[in-house]
């Protein structure tokens, strides 16, 4: 039973990184074809660092994934603090089921509304074009602030209400004792928080397609419009890179998580 237990999560994981790999294997493919691998190289990787238009794209897409990612998790952690206080259990549960929504929402249904939004609110206001990097950027805010909130609520319903109050009658205000005592407990989840708001802005296609202007360029659009020809193996290679730094992200995070849990387990015995 346990080895087939094995085998089936074998298959599982295999079916999830098995395109994986066959992208990053065929990153170092000699030839320009992406059947038929004929020999390392590291070609396309020299060729992905003086194609302009990709590292323009790119850059697109870190600047708005950063900024988007703070921004968010400012907003969710500041959101997640004031669920968490709520006194009617009533009124926080709605809350929460609000903000459930839009994860549950499919992706071309949150782009078209807010496409909507936009054009509407700009016609308003006389723009020129309703669309731009703003409204590209208030598009990956809104998306990205439920996840933040998931991720900070727990870190605080296991944090110790006693803690603030101790600081409070130390001689902090109830702001200090928030920033002093509250946020350092609950980091390894805002940093969390943060990480995945980072890269489900890195990757959304759909919500920027339809909120994008015609003057900013992501790196997923920019793909998406390459498969109408062909993707050059390049994009394989930048492909590679992408998943190799969300990977080393990803470890860190969990180390931070593991020390953190490990110190709170030591405070409290």
């Amino acid at each position: 039973m346990k080895a087939l237990r094995n085998i089936f999560m074998g298959l599982v994981y295999l079916f999830m990184y098995a395109p994986i790999l066959i992208l990053v294997f065929f990153s170092f493919n000699k030839g320009k074809s992406t059947s038929v691998f004929s020999g390392f190289s590291l070609k396309w990787y020299g060729e992905l660092f003086s194609n302009g238009q990709a590292m323009n794209a790119l850059g697109n897409t870190l600047i708005l994934a950063v900024i988007s990612a703070i921004i968010a998790t400012v907003i969710g952690t500041v959101a997640a603090v004031g669920i968490y206080n709520m006194r009617s259990k009533f009124l926080s549960s709605t809350v929460m089921s609000v903000t459930n929504i839009p994860m549950m929402n499919p992706d071309i249904v949150t782009g078209v509304s807010l496409m909507l939004l936009f054009v509407f609110v700009g016609r308003l206001v006389g723009a020129a074009t309703s669309l731009n990097f703003f409204t590209l950027l208030i598009a990956h805010v809104t998306f990205s602030i439920p996840y933040v909130i998931l991720n900070v609520l727990p870190k605080l319903r296991s944090t110790d209400k006693h803690l603030a109050e101790a600081a409070q009658d130390l001689g902090c205000t109830p702001m200090q004792s928030f920033f002093k005592v509250v946020l350092p407990s609950i980091m390894p989840g805002v940093f969390a928080a943060m990480l995945m708001a980072f890269t489900l802005s890195l990757d959304d296609f759909v919500i920027s397609y339809y909120t994008n202007g015609s003057d900013f360029q992501t790196l997923p659009l920019m793909i998406y419009s390459m498969t109408k020809k062909t993707v050059r193996p390049d994009m394989y290679a930048l492909s590679t890179l992408i998943f190799v730094t969300i990977l080393i992200l990803l470890i860190v995070s969990n180390i931070v998580q593991e020390k953190s849990e490990k110190k709170n387990q030591k405070g409290m015995n």
